[in-house]
């Protein structure tokens, strides 16, 4: 098999299969398993078809039967009837293969409402953007149903994930000021800072467990026991999600990573992956 030909598809493979899973460490173990396999395929194959659609094939279908009868993945807030948890993607804000917005947290959180088949093809056909055609090839499926299911999980996604026209992009001057406020209001362990950065509606989740707070006032109280003193705090900027992030530091040892979803009236969500992605 020609490897450059997997290299180069590869962060597009494990965006796809984050996307699909909503685990990074599984997105990895699923491509690794999936180059083993086209490997193995390749002689094969011989490339009666797109290399790319037959890439996207393998680790689709790898992602679906590690999916078959498991449960949804959520965030906090959306926890109830989930069975694990969404995970972290650091995703580098000049990689041009990953559509950041396609890894946000709540677009991420919003797949995992769609069944898994319905799933891979709105990912194929909107983020990948495969013809009806090649997604019916990859999954098995006539262009009819490609087409139907892919009107379904549009309609679902539209129930369940919220808009992300207002989101800012981790490179916004506004973002990047929100995110400098936000540390600056750590460091100093500043409740009033604090607050003045949240939005009314906002929240604060913490990954892996069912905490979490809605609402500026209730926010500020979540937060402001673990202010500490001036100093305790040490925090250093990053991207996860496509989003503006704190990784953080607590009296020197490492804390986690703060996620910011910020918004042009202020920060919306904060979610806390505590010992950091």
């Amino acid at each position: 098999m020609d490897t450059d030909v997997f290299v180069r598809e590869r962060r597009g493979l494990l965006s796809h299969a984050y996307r699909m899973l909503g685990a990074w460490d599984e997105a990895e173990d699923v491509v690794q398993e999936s180059y083993l396999r086209a490997a193995r395929g390749w002689a094969g194959f011989g490339q009666r078809s797109s290399v790319r659609t037959w890439l996207y094939r393998i680790v689709t279908n790898a992602c679906l039967t590690a999916l078959d009868g498991r449960g949804r993945r959520a965030l906090p807030s959306g926890s109830l009837g989930a069975e694990g948890w969404i995970g972290p993607f650091a995703a580098d804000p000049a990689d041009s293969v990953t559509d950041l917005e396609t890894v946000r947290l709540a677009f991420v959180a919003g797949l995992q409402y769609l069944p898994p088949r319905q799933r891979a093809v709105l990912l194929l056909r909107e983020v990948l953007a495969f013809s009806a055609a090649e997604t019916g090839e990859i999954l098995e499926l006539s262009v009819p149903a490609v087409k139907s299911a892919l009107q379904r999980a549009r309609h679902r996604l539209g129930e369940v994930a919220p808009r992300r026209d207002d989101v800012l992009e981790p490179a916004d001057p506004r973002a990047r000021d929100l995110l400098d406020r936000y540390m600056a209001a750590w460091a100093a362990a500043d409740p009033v800072a604090f607050r003045d950065l949240l939005r009314e509606d906002a929240s604060i989740e913490q990954a892996g467990s069912a905490t979490w707070a809605s609402g500026r006032d209730t926010c500020l109280a979540f937060a402001a026991p673990s202010m500490g003193a001036p100093g305790d705090w040490r925090m250093a900027p990053t991207v996860v999600n496509g989003q503006p992030a704190a990784t953080a530091w607590w009296r020197g040892d490492a804390y986690g990573t703060a996620v910011l979803t910020p918004t042009p009236s202020g920060i919306l969500t904060i979610t806390l992956f505590p010992l950091g992605p």
